[in-house]
C-alpha cells in the first residue's frame, strides 16, 4: 500500500509525530494522496508492529506522552527496495467519468449545469494546486535539499497539468453544449 511508503518516505528525512505527518501530507502530498489523522495513525501502529519504525515517547507535563516516530534500519531498506521496484500499476477508477458516460439520459440544461459545477471544482482544485508553492516554503526549509525540491514539483507540475487539461475538457463540454454542438435523439 502506498500510504506505508509515503510514511516511510517522510520518515527518512526526520522523525516525526503522526500530527506533524498529517501536516505534512496537507502541505505536500495531498494533489495525489490524501491521508486522514487516523488512517496515519493505523499506518503507523502498522509500521511499528512490522518493526519498519519505532516509536519514541517523550514526557509532557500536561498533556500526554509525545509520540515521535523514527524509521529503522529495516525500515528504509524496505522503503528503498519499493522504490527501485516497478512503477505501482493501478488501473484508474473515477466515478465522475461513470456519470458522464451515462449522461445521455439528462437533458442539456442538466448536462449544462453538471459540466459547468465540474469546472468549477476543477478551477478550485487548480487554484489550490498553484498555491503550494507558497504553502511549503516551511516543510522545505525542514528537508533543505534542491534534489528533492525537485521531485516534489514534478508531481505538482503533472497536478498543475492534469487539472488543466480537464478544465479545457469541461469548458469545452460546456461549449458544445451551449451551442447545440450535442447529438439528440
Amino acid at each position: 500500500m502506498s500510504l506505508e511508503y509515503a510514511i516511510l518516505g517522510f520518515l527518512t528525512y526526520q522523525p516525526f509525530t503522526g500530527y506533524e505527518l498529517k501536516s505534512l501530507f496537507d502541505n505536500s502530498v495531498r494533489h495525489f494522496w490524501n491521508a486522514d489523522q487516523s488512517q496515519i495513525y493505523r499506518t503507523l501502529a502498522k509500521l511499528t508492529g512490522e518493526g519498519l519504525a519505532d516509536v519514541e515517547r517523550v514526557e509532557q507535563l500536561d498533556r500526554p506522552d509525545r509520540k515521535i516516530y523514527h524509521i529503522t534500519g529495516t525500515g528504509r531498506e524496505r522503503f528503498l527496495d519499493w522504490l527501485r521496484g516497478p512503477f505501482p500499476n493501478q488501473e484508474p477508477k473515477s466515478g465522475p467519468l461513470v456519470q458522464v458516460f451515462f449522461s445521455a439520459k439528462l437533458c442539456d440544461e442538466e448536462v449544462l449545469a453538471r459540466f459547468q459545477m465540474a469546472a468549477e471544482i476543477f478551477r478550485t482544485i487548480l487554484a489550490r494546486y498553484e498555491q503550494v508553492p507558497h504553502q511549503i516554503e516551511e516543510y522545505m526549509q525542514k528537508v533543505p535539499s534542491p534534489r528533492e525540491h525537485y521531485f516534489w514539483m514534478l508531481t505538482l507540475d503533472l497536478g498543475i497539468r492534469t487539472m488543466r487539461a480537464q478544465l479545457e475538457w469541461a469548458e469545452s463540454v460546456i461549449a458544445a453544449v451551449q451551442n447545440k454542438q450535442i447529438p439528440q435523439e
